[in-house]
């Protein structure tokens, strides 16, 4: 296994890199729903799903080890995802609230809670897979698209990867480090979900 440069994996973890699942995940993110709605009606819906990804995606605090992802119903925005700052759950209501259009927010983010345990889980999944030389790249995007969230050292990995070995070996790494409960490797495949497009 070939290492990545140290200096650029550690600033990933020090500065928790702003990232957000919901842009990365077309069948959480920004759902809607069309069957019975005007076409005014679908340009509306999906005008205010491209500024909740925005307004999400500019959030600073936002890192690596949190998930958001959301779905609009009509006027309706739902929040979903786990962050492990209550600071991040109040943020995001604010900020998708005031988008034009949006009448109600239900926000259904999970606060996950504070341990230490879980704090050195989520340091050592994320060098795992990211000192990785497959997965590296993942780790230098503006927008690092894999999420790895932890509670009682369980992992949920998050987001989209290119292909089906990124996402296996995504998985492997996650699951060879010790504390480590179970992984459920939820990241979507890039080439799958633009087929079912």
């Amino acid at each position: 296994m070939k290492r990545v440069p140290g200096v650029i994996l550690a600033a990933l973890l020090a500065l928790g890199t702003a990232s957000l699942a919901a842009t990365q995940q077309g069948n959480q993110g920004g759902q809607y729903a069309a069957s019975s709605q005007s076409s005014g009606d679908q340009k509306s819906q999906q005008r205010i799903t491209k500024e909740v990804r925005h307004e999400l995606a500019m959030m600073p605090q936002l890192s690596i080890f949190d998930n958001l992802a959301f779905a609009v119903n009509g006027n309706t925005v739902t929040l979903l995802g786990q962050v492990r700052n209550a600071v991040l759950k109040d943020e995001a209501q604010q900020a998708v609230k005031h988008i034009e259009g949006v009448g109600q927010v239900n926000n259904h983010i999970e606060i996950l809670p504070p341990s230490p345990n879980d704090d050195q889980i989520r340091q050592q999944v994320a060098r795992a897979i990211f000192n990785d030389s497959r997965l590296f790249p993942y780790a230098v995007q503006s927008l690092p698209p894999i999420h790895i969230i932890v509670k009682g050292g369980h992992v949920d990995l998050e987001g989209l990867v290119r292909d089906q070995g990124d996402k296996n070996e995504a998985g492997i790494r996650a699951s060879g480090v010790p504390g480590v409960f179970s992984v459920q490797n939820n990241l979507q495949v890039e080439n799958s979900t633009q087929a079912k497009k």
